[in-house]
């Protein structure tokens, strides 16, 4: 019971929550001090004590350790600093556990081995300079020794892997990927064959010097209509893929057949995924899938010869 209007252990603890050994080891510390004690020594508290009380929990709960609250309780710092520095240690807790998160899910999903876990680790704490690096040697493996229209093989390197200062996991889990891929063999194979096609396309004397940028919006105009025929339900065998697909040919300058072979060779659901990923970890507009609209129009391509 309160004693002479004032507060004891017991009674703060039924009123805070807290336990009394807590509230002791507070006194103990300095935190907490007693306004008055009773002849036999027990300790009092009053209502500013109960104030300081709630306000140390509060303290304690937002995450501050024993010295900082008890600088915020005297006055030696503020609360609203103190808020604001533990606030930033928080955010970094919460970057270091996503990253960890995303370590943990591309572990998972790859079914890495022990020896593999580490690697994992290591791609995802890379710079920003590191994951370009990553990239141009990907790039430099699949082109060495190929002649390469040099705009196009520029538009091609010049997209970067930049994982903003405060990553969401679902871009640290796409550089993780897009950092498995362009080290698997398979697929720096596929990309190799995909650039030595247009290489031998250049020895044949086809210019193919069309600018990155008019290439890769060509190609979207395309596939864009070859989606939209899809959604629609039309057959590559209709008049509307006989109609585009005559319109590729033309823009190819080749026989429909030839240029259905070619677009089938260069059609690649990893080389699309590569791009995908590379367009969440930068946060570009995502382009939709292309790949089943480029099997329609090669399958186009077939029909009118």
């Amino acid at each position: 019971m309160p004693h002479m209007g004032f507060l004891t252990i017991g009674e703060l603890a039924r009123r805070t929550g807290l336990t009394t050994r807590t509230i002791r080891f507070y006194s103990d510390e300095g935190l907490l001090p007693p306004v008055h004690r009773t002849g036999a020594g027990y300790r009092l508290y009053d209502g500013a004590s109960l104030a300081r009380l709630e306000l140390l929990r509060t303290l304690r709960e937002l995450g501050l350790g024993l010295p900082d609250a008890s600088a915020a309780l005297a006055g030696a710092q503020s609360v609203a600093r103190l808020a604001r520095r533990h606030a930033e240690l928080l955010d970094e807790q919460i970057r270091e556990l996503q990253q960890r998160r995303a370590v943990l899910r591309a572990i998972a999903r790859t079914e890495t081995e022990l020896e593999g876990v580490r690697l994992m680790k290591d791609l995802a704490s890379m710079t920003d300079a590191e994951r370009a690096a990553l990239i141009d040697d990907f790039w430099d493996e699949v082109t060495a020794g190929l002649d390469i229209n040099p705009d196009f093989d520029a538009g091609m390197r010049s997209a970067k892997p930049a994982l903003p200062d405060d990553p969401s996991p679902e871009q640290l889990e796409a550089w993780l990927e897009l950092a498995e891929l362009v080290q698997d063999k398979d697929f720096r194979a596929r990309i190799r064959a995909m650039g030595e096609a247009h290489s031998a396309a250049r020895a044949a004397g086809e210019t193919m010097d069309a600018p990155f940028e008019q290439t890769r919006d060509q190609w979207l105009n395309w596939t864009t209509r070859a989606s939209e025929a899809l959604a629609a339900g039309e057959p590559p065998t209709s008049a509307t893929g006989r109609a585009l697909a005559a319109e590729i040919a033309s823009a190819f300058g080749k026989p429909a057949a030839e240029v259905a072979a070619e677009i089938a060779s260069g059609t690649d659901a990893r080389a699309e995924r590569y791009w995908q990923l590379m367009a969440v970890i930068n946060g570009w507009p995502q382009w939709p899938a292309q790949v089943p609209a480029a099997q329609w129009i090669a399958e186009a391509l077939r029909t009118v010869g």
